[in-house]
């Protein structure tokens, strides 16, 4: 990232994604020396003035009003969420970002009884930096069965869902098509940092996965924006076998920056039976240990 800051890189990443073919321009000019449209082209699409563009694709103007961020992302074709996407970043591109450090996320009590009450479904409830706040014994068992499920309850060792997916080989091998989700946790993770600029332990987490990720870097650099609202994975679990589950993301009104995430299956499926058989094991598993006061050691979160 250079000194255009955020919205820059968005504008750039987003100008290169099209092609003149696509927007209805003939190229006569000569040879591209980069990829997708020139800014004469977008500012000529968006009507504004090219210059006016350069400066804002620069970092050097800070006063897009509303109407002309409207018209930049009908050239650009972006999609509601890239809008959106949009948007939060001109608005934080007008104020002098500082940086703070926030209190450690909590659970309500009543956000844990309904974990709880989720007994049969998979479920977790992650944080603004898509920390693992809590999540009940099955999702628990579903996602990371390897690690220490009591981690969540200590804000210093939280799981983080987008660095297990980056650097947790089980995760690695837990998702069938694990590009497909890789991608997700990326388009993700660029919403929460257009949400959350200020934050230094989410930029701290960008910063970690791009040192010990490849992956990560090339799908960071595409300034992908995807909200994770519902979808559905086949996973390769290490107990019950092939599992496919519909994770729904949804929003908790008493605590807006935290999201409960629940795994469904449909009625009667061989998904639905490999649950319940995921869920007997566990429990057998749980009485095993009360019994044998085992000291077995666990994995620790990575």
């Amino acid at each position: 990232m250079d000194a255009s800051g955020p919205l820059g890189d968005f504008l750039r990443a987003r100008r290169a994604r099209l092609r003149p073919e696509d927007v209805g321009l003939r190229d006569f000019g000569p040879r591209r020396r980069v990829p997708g449209l020139r800014r004469e082209e977008l500012a000529q699409l968006a009507g504004v003035g090219v210059s006016y563009y350069a400066r804002l694709e620069q970092g050097q103007s800070r006063s897009a009003s509303p109407d002309v961020l409207e018209a930049i992302a009908r050239a650009l074709r972006l999609d509601p969420a890239e809008q959106e996407h949009l948007e939060r970043l001109a608005k934080a591109s007008r104020r002098t970002p500082k940086a703070r450090r926030r209190k450690p996320e909590q659970v309500t009590t009543e956000t844990l009884d309904l974990l709880r009450a989720l007994d049969g479904t998979p479920a977790l409830v992650l944080g603004r930096r898509t920390d693992v706040l809590a999540w009940n014994e099955l999702g628990h068992a579903l996602l990371a069965g390897h690690i220490d499920p009591a981690l969540p309850d200590d804000p210093a060792q939280r799981p983080n869902t987008s660095r297990m997916i980056f650097l947790d080989e089980h995760c690695r091998e837990l998702y069938t098509d694990w590009n497909r989700k890789a991608r997700a946790v990326v388009g993700n993770l660029r919403i929460a940092v257009g949400l959350h600029p200020e934050d230094p332990e989410l930029a701290a987490l960008i910063g970690e996965l791009s040192m010990k990720s490849p992956e990560f870097v090339a799908l960071w650099a595409d300034h992908r924006v995807a909200p994770c609202d519902a979808a559905s994975y086949d996973l390769q679990h290490p107990l019950v076998g092939k599992v496919t589950v519909t994770q729904q993301t949804l929003g908790i009104v008493r605590s807006p920056e935290q999201s409960l995430i629940a795994m469904t299956t449909p009625a009667g499926s061989s998904s639905e039976a490999a649950l319940k058989l995921l869920r007997q094991a566990v429990g057998t598993d749980d009485r095993h240990r009360t019994a044998s006061q085992s000291g077995a050691a666990v994995i620790p979160a990575v």
